[in-house]
């Protein structure tokens, strides 16, 4: 599969990037787990189809030592039991956000609740602002058809 646009060599891309790159680095060194933002990021980028950023998040997951069993059941964390609490509960808000048309009404109190539970003020902005960026990533790749499967751990960091 070819891409559709070479997103890395557009100036206009490229402005924005700066501006998108620093916003998830502020993400990246909130108090939210890195394993946390790395299983949202995974599974945001599997419901969306983003094969770029599965490959990406699920190869830098496992350099900084996340199990291969915990990134295969990613996609069935609810049947899965080795999560935390907080992790689920990350899961679903990932999920909920991700999905706001299929959620019909976006995230429900019970879920916001959930996460509540877990996160304090700040780790909540954190998560939306990665679920949001995740979100927004996926779709520029998935639009411009970005080909999966070349991408070397910490290459974007």
């Amino acid at each position: 599969m070819d891409a559709r646009l070479d997103l890395l060599a557009s100036p206009t891309v490229g402005k924005a990037f700066k501006h998108l790159m620093a916003a998830g680095r502020a993400v990246k060194e909130s108090t939210v787990p890195a394993a946390t933002q790395e299983l949202v990021a995974l599974r945001v980028s599997q419901i969306n189809g983003c094969a770029v950023c599965v490959d990406m998040h699920t190869k830098d997951a496992a350099h900084a030592g996340e199990t291969p069993l915990r990134l295969n059941l990613v996609a069935a964390w609810r049947e899965a039991t080795v999560y935390t609490e907080a992790e689920r509960a990350a899961l679903e808000l990932a999920e909920e956000g991700t999905r706001t048309a299929d959620a019909a009404g976006g995230v429900s109190d019970e879920v916001w609740a959930r996460a509540a539970l877990h996160y304090d003020e700040e780790q909540l902005v954190a998560l939306v602002m990665h679920i949001g960026f995740m979100n927004l990533a996926n779709r520029l790749n998935v639009i411009t058809r970005q080909p999966a499967g070349d991408y070397v751990p910490g290459q974007f960091h």
